[in-house]
């Protein structure tokens, strides 16, 4: 037996004989998972598997074939010089380092893309939706990133300056880009939190109103009224205190508040309010049926008895009709039933106020004569 290893040409077909055998299975390697990943993506509860079975059947393959490689190339004849065989000992691992690059790559990748194509939508959060895919290009990017770097150690080449050079850079970077950084963040923030999502209504402290067209990494964008779009950066959303009125349900309540004189009569004031109230709930289509209008004397004011009716509208556009129509028809009936609203009553003192102290000080000095 060792006189035919040491033979020269029994080596050769030896070597010649790994190199087919490593191609060989990476053939039957490849049709496999193929075939695996086409049986699984026949039904859906195996379709992540099947596509991460088939993502990597390539890179698979190719392991297989460098392997063969690497190995026949050390069964070669003729083949004693050490430094040769460290170089390409040194390729035949660069090239697995990225071959292992490469199907992590494509496992993350294809897992993301699966969970956003297909559960990310029944979320009720965009926090999936919007940052797994920047996830997806970050982690691509430092799988490569460090298998760069063990490559770079591979070849002799210091990589603490560089690992240094790349401290101070990203330092540098992290710096010049705070406010885009800030806003990626809020918007994470934003968006994990899911108290706002994509058609809600909301309104902003001290600004804007309108209803959520985007939430995007960096700014949210609302559809105002005028209908106009406005950009509005995350880190404003996040330090802002936000009214949405689609959360958690969409009916609004409504509250009108009015005044009546003194002379009327509260009993009959609130009877006709709540009459008039409810015709309006019954003959709108931006009301909510189910919930009956409520009336209530809120204070003593200078001029009226203040009062306020509260009813409920399906959604903030109804809120505004309802408000409206309840107004408008309000008032007529009052005008009808004769009950005044009274407008504010002040008195007024005209003319020099010191001559008007003399003359009543003269006129009591007059009389007390």
């Amino acid at each position: 037996m060792d006189l035919f290893f040491e033979n020269t040409t029994a080596q050769g077909l030896l070597s010649v004989g790994v190199l087919a055998v490593s191609i060989f299975l990476a053939v039957i390697f490849f049709l496999i998972t193929r075939f695996v990943s086409r049986r699984l993506g026949s039904g859906r509860a195996h379709l992540l598997a099947a596509t991460v079975v088939r993502s990597i059947s390539l890179q698979g393959a190719l392991f297989f074939v460098v392997s063969g490689i690497l190995i026949s190339f050390a069964l070669l004849p003729n083949v004693d010089t050490k430094e040769l065989e460290h170089e390409v000992q040194q390729i035949g691992t660069i090239a697995l380092l990225i071959i292992g690059a490469r199907v992590l790559t494509n496992v993350f990748s294809v897992s993301i893309s699966w969970y956003v194509a297909n559960v990310a939508p029944r979320t009720t959060s965009r926090f999936d939706d919007t940052i797994l895919p920047i996830i997806r290009r970050f982690l691509s990017v430092a799988i490569y990133l460090i298998g760069g770097l063990i490559i770079l150690d591979m070849l002799g080449i210091s990589i603490s300056p560089l690992l240094g050079g790349l401290g101070i850079t990203g330092l540098a970077v992290a710096l010049a880009l705070q406010p885009t950084l800030s806003n990626f963040f809020s918007g994470a923030y934003v968006l994990s939190e899911g108290m706002i999502s994509v058609g809600d209504y909301i309104e902003l402290q001290g600004g804007p109103a309108g209803y959520v067209v985007d939430i995007g990494w960096r700014s949210t964008r609302i559809r105002t009224w005028l209908n106009n779009y406005v950009l509005i950066p995350n880190s404003k959303m996040s330090d802002t205190i936000i009214t949405n009125y689609s959360g958690p349900d969409p009916r609004i309540n409504t509250i009108v508040t009015c005044g009546v004189s003194y002379d009327c009569n509260l009993e009959e004031v609130n009877r006709i309010a709540l009459e008039v109230a409810e015709n309006v709930v019954e003959g709108s289509d931006f009301a909510v049926k189910t919930e009956k209008p409520w009336f209530g004397y809120e204070n003593f004011n200078d001029s009226n008895v203040d009062f306020w009716i509260y009813i409920q509208a399906k959604d903030r556009i109804g809120s505004f009709m309802l408000t409206s129509d309840l107004i408008k028809k309000l008032h007529q009936r009052f005008i009808d039933e004769g009950i005044e609203i009274n407008y504010p009553i002040r008195k007024i003192i005209s003319g020099d106020l010191n001559s008007a102290k003399s003359n009543n000080s003269s006129t009591t000095a007059q009389e007390s004569n």
